[in-house]
């Protein structure tokens, strides 16, 4: 089967006569997925309502006979599986790759269909090398019509409105799920599925906090990383000139905080003033002590100025005629023997929390998808939704628990094997054969401290952290090995061993220059 965007190959809809070529597309011309979310009064935890109801933006209306029906999505083969994955990041898109490696029977081989917002992957983890300049935007962004050249997935850009299952158990008496139901997308079409795949991801949670929303820079997609990146630069023009330093506020003292904090501390050097925020005592209260060390001495070597004991109370602009005048942070202690203070920045970047875009497809009817409170959906271990065998969730979307009842964390560690197990439970269930329970095997942690450092704790050896330049090699090494398809990786590879060797000849010839001057 043929990619749909890289083939010339015409894909029929039951309305209409449209045909798609290599130039076509069904994507939307806006970004982001324009939904909302729809909360169950009667319990504690919210749920996911829906129905057989097209939903517009004035509410949820039945079709009628005399209305225009959505155009539905036409498979190539009426014959065999049709399985559905929402969302192309590290869980979608590495179930759908996963389902293309594995050796089926020829009648049963699953046609698949990938649907995202963005017609790029992003291997998120390496967001913070855009603003170093160690990574160019094609190496941890490619686009998926390239990733998919060479394999039967089909590749829509459009965003997800409203699920429409059919497999839930129980209803009308039945146990045994025979048909899976339809999605349907924001530009209108209708994909009908046998199997679905949930694995939207998520998004920045910024209305906590008052003017966080309007005012604040979070640093959660590519599109953040580039806009940072643009004001960033802007700031350096302007305020390089005159010799200020640029004033930089970071919210939040995670591991995305903690590693943009090294990274932007680094660009800037002395013609910056970061200032870290966390309401707690300490730095990456969850990560390993080594990597915790080795990040303490990172931010203290680039005198990163650490706020730790404090909440963000409300971020206002420093003026209220120039956008550009910076802005006013105030923060309430979080702990006692603290003090209520005042801070201000040239820019305001925001890495606390993250809600699943689950929650806010549009709701249509009584049917429900168990959510947690989160807005996580419920997964048994297999991670098929529950009281729904014919649907998966995995990543941000799924509220999966370990061994002793703690819901796993949503990293791309999690869900890189998370796809593994739902592609081959997939199989399974296709090939009637048992489904294997999830479980994750805990790799260890590493994170990104500059341009030439990193800190890995690999979770085999107990005690042992990788610092500096090695840590980064290795940590290079191994997300050039996690990438999506071989082709990429060797183009990567090669990319970088060259980005390598000419920095190193740089590095050599001012090492000499120095020397010879000096003598």
């Amino acid at each position: 089967m043929a990619v749909l965007s890289s083939v010339s190959s015409l894909i029929p809809f039951s309305y209409g006569a449209t045909r798609l070529t290599s130039k076509a597309s069904l994507a939307s011309r806006t970004s982001g997925f324009n939904l909302s979310s729809r909360w169950n009064s009667t319990r504690n935890s919210p749920r996911l309502y829906l129905s057989r109801a097209v939903t517009n933006n004035s509410g949820t209306t039945e079709i009628s006979d005399n209305e225009t029906a959505p155009r539905t999505y036409s498979w190539p083969d009426n014959k065999r599986p049709r399985v559905c994955i929402l969302g192309g990041g590290f869980g979608g898109l590495y179930t759908a790759l996963r389902l293309e490696s594995l050796v089926w029977p020829e009648d049963k081989k699953p046609q698949v269909v990938l649907v995202d917002q963005s017609e790029r992957f992003v291997f998120k983890p390496m967001l913070y090398e855009l603003l170093s300049g160690e990574v160019d935007v094609w190496e941890i962004a490619p686009r998926f019509s390239d990733l998919l050249t060479n394999t039967g997935i089909q590749f829509l850009r459009d965003r997800v409105k409203t699920l429409l299952p059919c497999d839930h158990l129980g209803v009308n008496g039945s146990e045994i799920s025979v048909t899976g139901g339809t999605v349907l997308l924001e530009s209108g079409f209708k994909i009908e599925y046998d199997w679905l795949v949930l694995a939207l991801g998520a998004e920045s949670k910024l209305d906590v906090v008052p003017g966080a929303m309007e005012l604040a820079f979070p640093f959660y997609t590519l599109e953040d990383a580039i806009r940072v990146n643009e004001k960033l630069s802007k700031l350096e023009r302007k305020n390089f000139k005159d010799g200020s330093a640029i004033k930089v506020a970071v919210v939040g003292c995670g591991y995305a905080g903690v590693e943009l904090a090294a990274t932007i501390s680094e660009r800037l050097q002395d013609r910056g003033i970061v200032q870290s925020i966390n309401v707690s005592k300490n730095i990456l209260t969850s990560a390993p002590d080594g990597n915790r060390e080795a990040a303490m001495k990172v931010l203290t070597s680039r005198k990163v100025q650490l706020l730790l004991g404090y909440l963000v109370q409300s971020i206002k602009r420093a003026s209220n005629l120039e956008e550009d005048e910076g802005y006013f942070l105030e923060l309430q202690p979080a702990e006692r023997g603290l003090e209520s203070q005042i801070i201000e920045a040239d820019i305001v970047l925001w890495t606390v929390g993250a809600k699943p875009l689950l929650t806010k497809l549009e709701p249509s009817g009584p049917n429900v998808l168990p959510l947690n409170a989160r807005g996580q959906a419920e997964t048994d271990e297999t991670l098929r939704v529950k009281g729904h065998p014919r649907i998966f969730a995995l990543g941000d979307s799924s509220s999966l628990r370990d061994s002793n009842g703690k819901i796993l964390p949503t990293t791309a560690q999690v869900a890189f094997q998370e796809a593994d197990f739902t592609g081959w439970n997939i199989w399974a269930a296709i090939n009637n054969r048992p489904l294997l329970p999830f479980r994750f095997q805990n790799l260890g942690e590493m994170m990104t401290l500059g341009r030439y450092d990193a800190a890995i704790s690999p979770s085999f050896i107990e005690g042992l952290t990788l610092e500096g330049p090695i840590g980064h090699a290795a940590r290079k090494l191994a997300y050039l090995i996690r990438l999506p398809t071989d082709e990429h990786r060797f183009k990567v590879g090669i990319s970088w061993f060259a980005k390598s060797a000419v920095d190193s000849i740089a590095l050599l010839q001012s090492n000499l220059t120095k020397v010879l001057s000096g003598s």
